[in-house]
């Protein structure tokens, strides 16, 4: 019970981030190419109660790991406009490419701190400070990978539906009706985590690379 308690401690920070970051980046990014929706629902914000999802958020990432799958799960989405945007289809490959952008960001900056934990001194906080960069940096590469999935409604998705000639755009959109049941499909069915994991293996390994972290 207390390894538990610590460990929840220890993730809180990073994987609150992780979500409310993901979500406030595309509603900062809908406000600057002139949908105000977000912004006017006061969904603009680090506060995490603003973002939290009790079905997403909490039960699917427990069912999920009791599954065995890859973690996932998702914060309640930012109201976005499409149409209020001034260019509604190119706008709507930034706004939904906002939220993994911000995941990388912090899984850069998850990244620096574990270096700077490996190169300074060993003292009482490095292994909670260690651990914390690492779920951060976990936690941020799942969200990234999985929202980058192309499959509507999910960002992935919405960035295809924008380079999309406008006829096939107009048709694959419909998927998103059906979206999170096929999505649910493919998670606890294992696919998903087959299709995804090589992929943040790979996002991973350059990491490792770039930052020079020992294997």
């Amino acid at each position: 019970m207390e390894q538990m308690i610590q460990t929840i401690a220890i993730a809180a920070l990073p994987v609150t981030l992780a979500i409310t970051l993901h979500e406030a980046a595309h509603g900062y990014a809908a406000r600057h190419f002139g949908d105000p929706t977000a912004w006017q629902e006061g969904r603009i914000t680090a506060n995490p109660l603003k973002h939290i999802d009790p079905i997403g958020t909490i039960l699917v990432p427990i069912a999920s790991l009791w599954a065995g799958g890859i973690l996932f799960g998702w914060a309640k989405p930012v109201p976005v406009n499409f149409g209020r945007l001034r260019h509604p289809k190119r706008d709507m490959l930034w706004v939904a490419a906002a939220g993994p952008g911000a995941n990388l960001a912090m899984l850069l900056f998850w990244a620096t701190a574990m270096k700077m934990v490996l190169l300074l001194p060993v003292n009482f906080f490095s292994l909670p400070m260690a651990e914390m960069a690492r779920i951060g940096m976990l936690v941020n590469l799942v969200l990234m990978v999985l929202n980058l999935f192309p499959l509507p409604p999910l960002d992935g998705g919405r960035i295809a539906v924008s380079l999309l000639p406008s006829q096939a755009a107009w048709r694959f959109a419909q998927i998103e009706r059906f979206g999170f049941a096929i999505l649910l499909l493919l998670l606890f069915t294992g696919v998903l985590s087959w299709l995804l994991t090589p992929v943040m293996g790979l996002v991973m390994g350059l990491i490792y690379f770039i930052f020079q972290f020992p294997v």
